[in-house]
């Protein structure tokens, strides 16, 4: 797994919650404005929502695309896994071939502990949890003591 996600994984999270919190449906350009992206891209984000049977795409003037599955339900993880796919590759994080127990690298048992606890605050994030659906940008704290 690696430790950050894709720019679609991030616009389908944020795509959820700003879904989640209009309570109405949301035209494609309402939501590629609330996800500051092309309209043009939001099928993309949204797509694998839909096929999840998480969200629905209807057409016409009252139309728009509905968030269709309670939020409290939803994690953060199950909507990555959606759009990136599963977050074990079962690949070494050390040299690319499959992870081999029997054969461990050196970050093996520190990389499976980090691994399980990310897992596990995604997996217990809920959309609900996430607020606005804007990112939050901090401030660097590299080479600061």
């Amino acid at each position: 797994m690696r430790l950050e996600i894709t720019r679609r994984a991030e616009l389908a999270v944020r795509a959820m919650s700003s879904l989640a919190s209009a309570g109405r449906p949301l035209k494609g350009a309402e939501l590629a404005t609330a996800l500051e992206t092309t309209a043009g891209f939001v099928p993309q984000i949204v797509g694998p929502l839909v096929k999840a049977g998480w969200v629905r795409s209807d057409p016409g003037p009252t139309g728009g695309y509905r968030l269709v599955a309670p939020p409290d339900d939803l994690s953060v993880l199950q909507v990555i896994e959606a759009i990136d796919g599963p977050t074990d590759a079962g690949r070494c994080v050390v040299v690319d071939r499959p992870c081999d127990a029997r054969d461990r690298c050196i970050l093996h048992d520190a990389w499976a502990d980090a691994r399980a606890e990310l897992v596990r605050t995604l997996d217990a994030t809920r959309l609900t949890a996430l607020g606005s659906g804007r990112p939050r940008r901090r401030a660097s704290t590299r080479g600061t003591r």
